[in-house]
């Protein structure tokens, strides 16, 4: 019994020399690991520097205070983050493997500690004007202003999602993670599952600036948007209701971001729209908005200046402008369908992901 027990220890000693049993995350193809080091100049400030190696795709930080480096290609990236609060925070990297799924990830965690607080920061005050926000600060979608629309097919979009009761949606580090997945290897009507969102009946408005703050998901055959309809929908169907395109993306134009109006007198392929060349729509954070008054809807991305489309008719009835009527908003991701499935639908992209760091409306 000794001498097999020796020999066993001294088995798994040669292994873990031979290995280095290190506690971050390894396999033969790739690694994930990180460098971090405070600032230098500013005790509050972390520099991080990526280390991992092998055959991988991209990576991504969470810094563990709220913010997110977005999803890096460019290997050498070096991130950097602000903690204002002493304490001790978990950072992690995210490796995407070679397939690009979920399951061909690797993660790597270290446990920043911040000595002192900032005492020149100032946490900011609630931006004045603001009538109501969702800043997805909890740990699950607050149903009080959300509710999911569950079903297939778009609506008549002949979209290939199922669209689910909360299982493609959720709450992380202060953001709404809407994940669309592949069932199986078909490109068929339920060959996907995705989430849609809807404030019908808890959070309607008339009028306001809305912004939206996301970063959209990638490849071709996705489909996200955010978007408002008009709250009498049932009452007098699409599109007398009116139809608020904030935001709509198809993935086989990579990059340029749609703002659309929706209404009898053109609607469908004839809507009333433009668009905006935006180069890191899929890599970065980017504001989506919209100020609605009694005359026009003008759209934007990041600064109100920065405008993508006017939508003010100098005669205004019910045929161009069911606008002045409560409107609800919608968040979702769709796949396929009668313009996101244009070009097909890309397999190998899935699962993707719309990230939404809030929704706010704004009194004029």
């Amino acid at each position: 019994m000794y001498k097999g027990t020796l020999l066993n220890l001294m088995a798994i000693f040669t292994f873990c020399t031979l290995s280095s049993c290190s506690e971050k995350n390894e396999s033969p193809s790739y690694t994930a690991d990180f460098d971090w080091a405070i600032d230098s100049e500013n005790p509050n400030q972390v520099n991080f520097t990526n280390k991992s190696e092998g055959e991988y795709l991209y990576f991504e930080w969470d810094y563990g205070n709220g913010e997110e480096s977005g999803t890096q290609t460019d290997k050498t990236y070096q991130g950097t983050s602000f903690y204002p609060n002493k304490g001790q925070y978990s950072a992690t990297i995210k490796v995407w493997g070679p397939t690009n799924t979920n399951e061909d990830t690797k993660t790597y965690t270290e446990t920043i500690t911040i000595s002192e607080d900032d005492e020149d920061y100032i946490s900011p005050e609630p931006e004045e004007g603001l009538i109501w926000s969702d800043e997805f600060n909890g740990t699950s979608v607050d149903l009080a202003n959300w509710e999911f629309e569950t079903g297939a097919g778009g609506w008549g979009n002949q979209e290939l999602q199922n669209y689910t009761d909360g299982d493609n949606a959720h709450i992380s580090n202060g953001r709404l993670i809407i994940t669309a997945k592949k069932v199986d290897d078909n490109k068929t009507a339920g060959s996907y599952t995705s989430s849609r969102m809807v404030t019908k009946g808890l959070q309607e408005f008339t009028y306001g600036r809305m912004e939206i703050r996301a970063k959209l998901p990638e490849g071709t055959g996705m489909w996200p948007a955010i978007w408002m309809l008009g709250a009498n929908i049932s009452e007098v169907s699409w599109p007398a209701c009116g139809e608020i395109d904030i935001m709509e993306y198809v993935g086989y134009q990579p990059n340029i971001v749609h703002s659309t109006v929706h209404t009898p007198s053109g609607y469908a392929g004839n809507g009333n729209g433009n668009k905006i060349t935006l180069d890191t729509a899929e890599e970065e954070f980017h504001t989506y908005g919209v100020i609605w008054t009694e005359e026009s809807l003008t759209f934007y991305v990041d600064t109100q200046d920065n405008v993508v489309h006017t939508y003010a008719p100098a005669v205004k009835n019910s045929n161009n402008w069911p606008f002045n009527k409560p409107h609800f908003f919608i968040l979702n991701v769709a796949v396929g369908g009668s313009w996101g499935g244009v070009n097909g639908v890309d397999n190998s992209i899935f699962p993707q992901t719309m990230e939404v760091d809030y929704v706010r409306v704004y009194e004029l």
